[in-house]
């Protein structure tokens, strides 16, 4: 193939920039139209692979900082938080698109879906996977600087760089939170409550999943340093 005297890349494509974006391929993976059972086959396949791709290069954030906390590179790690609580505010926004689908359009689109289900998400086991592995290091900073967690809100100003970590991953971990509950009202929204999934799996176990948290101890410490402030004030 003959390429321009600008365009230096190989590949299907008549630009660089299709041949390095590999659109040709990319945007031959959604249905085509005469394989549609429902013209909101498109839509409904846009939003899981590029929720998909979001949700890769979160979990290849998560496993970076991970590694840079390991060597007690805290502002490094910090850096690249911001980038996963995109990924997943772009997971969570997309949402939005699957309710300009009817409820009845919906179940169109359902028929072509066979067995899948969320649960089944390579992008969402991955940084479900990836995202334990900085609690882990948070704990053994923690440790190493001999506090508890009560004692790093109060002493926050001198440790910052441990507060900042431990404040961004109850931020990830509320993102990750929101997002699930998005989902869930995004499904009861289109198919009810009462009923089940594409797997068979009813709908309600989706609303007790709404309650997991990656960071429990996290959370539990906001009531710790509550009663510590109302027990100091007691004292006083």
């Amino acid at each position: 193939m003959a390429y321009g005297p600008d365009q230096i890349l190989e590949g299907a494509g008549n630009s660089d920039y299709e041949r390095y974006i590999r659109t040709v391929e990319l945007l031959n993976l959604q249905p085509q139209p005469e394989t549609w059972k429902h013209r909101d086959e498109l839509l409904f396949t846009v939003v899981h692979q590029s929720s998909e791709l979001w949700l890769k290069h979160c979990t290849a954030e998560a496993i970076q900082a991970v590694e840079h906390l390991k060597k007690d590179e805290i502002r490094a790690a910090l850096r690249l938080f911001p980038r996963m609580m995109l990924d997943i505010k772009f997971c969570h926004d997309a949402l939005d698109m699957l309710e300009q689908m009817s409820p009845w359009d919906y179940q169109q689109v359902r028929r072509a879906l066979g067995h899948g289900s969320g649960f089944d998400s390579p992008g969402m086991n991955s940084i479900r996977k990836a995202i334990p592995g900085l609690g882990v290091e948070f704990k053994r900073l923690l440790a190493a600087a001999n506090l508890d967690l009560v004692q790093l809100f109060v002493r926050h100003t001198e440790f910052e760089d441990i507060y900042l970590l431990a404040e961004a991953l109850v931020e990830l971990d509320e993102r990750m939170y929101l997002w699930r509950h998005r989902h869930f009202k995004v499904v009861e929204r289109s198919i009810g409550l009462k009923v089940s999934g594409t797997q068979g799996t009813p709908v309600e176990i989706l609303a007790r999943l709404n309650t997991f948290t990656f960071f429990p101890e996290l959370w539990d410490a906001r009531t710790d340093l509550t009663n510590y402030a109302i027990a100091e004030e007691g004292e006083n």
